[in-house]
Parts: structure tokens; sequence; C-alpha cells
């Protein structure tokens, strides 16, 4: 794999960073570029992926308050609108689309209100597991276990509310009544730490949570856009939030969903605990690109 090419573009809001990797040889010219990003996990996600793809030009960023992308402004919160002006910035940096793009989480969140907002942007993209909860069946239920992380975390801290966060994103078929009202697990289940040091401004607990979940996509303007796309779902997700949105997402697009490796984060490297399949899901991937 060719060393990336570093880059900063300043838009309304924050100075973003990111990431060129040339294919090797040149043998991308008949390719356009391909980007990899998710929300709110930044490029370095993304590396072990990229590696596999060292035929296609891929770009990768930090997404606007994360990592390396230093917001200027004074908001909060981010939006998959202004995620997805950010993702146009960087695409018409690079020379304008159609590119491809393989996007996770609440990255395809954004890659949707991306391909809505600018039709000409991608020619094709993999939406993976985009965490719509409020399309779901149980939406109410859904949304109120999403509201209660947000809460435990104002109130309690990180903590206690990542801990809640991976609870509830794990929680396998539709959420009970009464599941948001249920005491959070103990932090420590999960190797986080108990005691709140005051921050309140985490990339995914604070800026990205409400706004990206509750986001409902304009599915008549995706559907009217040149963009192929693909909705995706990891096999060993079966059941979890993110997995039945995904199949939610595609009935609405009018097909079903591609069924990729591993987990949520199947991509992931390494041999820690939430390592996924990186090999298998590139093959996916790049199968599923042609």
């Amino acid at each position: 794999m060719t060393e990336p090419q570093t880059h900063t573009i300043d838009v309304p809001g924050v100075i973003l960073t990111y990431d060129v990797r040339p294919a090797v040889d040149g043998r991308a010219a008949t390719e356009p570029p391909l980007l990899m990003f998710g929300s709110p996990m930044d490029a370095s996600g993304f590396v072990e992926l990229a590696g596999h793809f060292p035929d296609r030009t891929v770009v990768t960023y930090d997404p606007r308050g994360v990592g390396r992308s230093t917001r200027t402004d004074a908001q909060r919160t981010s939006t998959p609108e202004q995620h997805a002006s950010d993702l146009h910035a960087i695409i018409e940096a690079l020379g304008g689309g159609p590119v491809d793009a393989f996007a996770s989480s609440g990255g395809a969140v954004n890659a949707l209100a991306l391909v809505a907002a600018y039709p000409g942007d991608l020619r094709t993209l993999v939406a993976h597991e985009p965490p719509t909860a409020t399309l779901l069946p149980d939406a109410d239920r859904a949304s109120a276990a999403i509201l209660a992380i947000g809460a435990a975390y104002e109130a309690e801290g990180f903590g206690a509310g990542m801990s809640r966060f991976i609870a509830t994103t794990g929680h396998r078929g539709e959420f009970p009544a009464g599941f948001a009202e249920q005491p959070g697990p103990d932090p420590a289940m999960f190797g986080m730490p108990a005691g709140d040091d005051g921050s309140r401004d985490d990339a995914l607990l604070a800026q990205n949570l409400i706004s990206c979940t509750h986001f409902r996509p304009d599915f008549d303007a995706v559907r009217s856009a040149p963009t192929r796309v693909i909705v995706a779902a990891g096999e060993d997700s079966s059941g979890e939030m993110a997995y039945r949105a995904a199949f939610v997402v595609a009935e609405r697009l009018g097909h079903q969903p591609v069924i990729f490796p591993s987990h949520h984060g199947g991509f992931v490297g390494g041999d820690g605990p939430w390592a996924g399949k990186p090999a298998d899901f590139a093959a996916r991937l790049r199968e599923t690109l042609s």
C-alpha cells in the first residue's frame, strides 16, 4: 500500500483533514477514487481495509470534530446534512464526482444524505448498516433507548453513556417495552471508566448520536439519483439495531441488503475484541463494487 498524502480543506465550521492513497503503479487510471468513511470513526479505522485495494486510489477522512478535523465553530452537534456537505467539498477537491464510496454506520447515514443533496457525486455507494433507528417497526422504543444513552452521558459521563450505548446497539430483536427505563449496565463490564471527568464533547455521544440515528433519508431523492446504492449488513450482527435498519433502508430503495462477513465493524483489523475479518470483508466489497 502506498503512503497516504494528507490534505486539509477549510469549510464552514471545520478544517477537514483527508488522506489520499494513490493506486500502486497507476493501475487506477480507469477507475474513480474510492472513498471509505464512517462517523464518528476517523480515517485510522479504514487503514486495514484500504490496504486491500492497492489498485484503487483510496480516500479516507476524519469527520468534523473528530481526530484531525478541528471544528472552528462553537456547535456541540453535527448533522448528516453537514457531513454530506463536508464530503461534497472533499469530492470537489479531488476533482469532482462521480466517485465510489464505502460508508459504514453513521457514515452510511451521511452518505445517503450526500446522494440526496449532491446526486452527481457518487457512482456507486455501499452503505453498510446505517443506524436509522426511527425507520424501524419499533421506532418509538428504539428512539427512547437512544435518548436514554444521551441522558446517561449527560448525567454521569462517558462510562455510563458508552456502556449503555454498547448494550443498546448490541441488543438483538425489537426493543421491548420499558427497555429505556431499565438501569444501565455497569461500565466496568465493558472496561469503561466508572468516574466522570466532566467532559461532554464526545464525538459519538455528544456530537452525532441523536442527529444520526434520528435522520430520515430523502428516499425519493436517493431513488432518483444516478447513484447505484447498495445497502449492506453484517452476517454476525443479525438482529441488532443497525442490521435491522439496513433491511428497512434497502426495502425502501427496492432491494435486499448484501450480506457481508463479520459484524458492524467487520472491516477492522487487529486481534482485539472488536476485530473483524478485513480480508473477507474486502473481497465482498470488491465484488459488490464491480
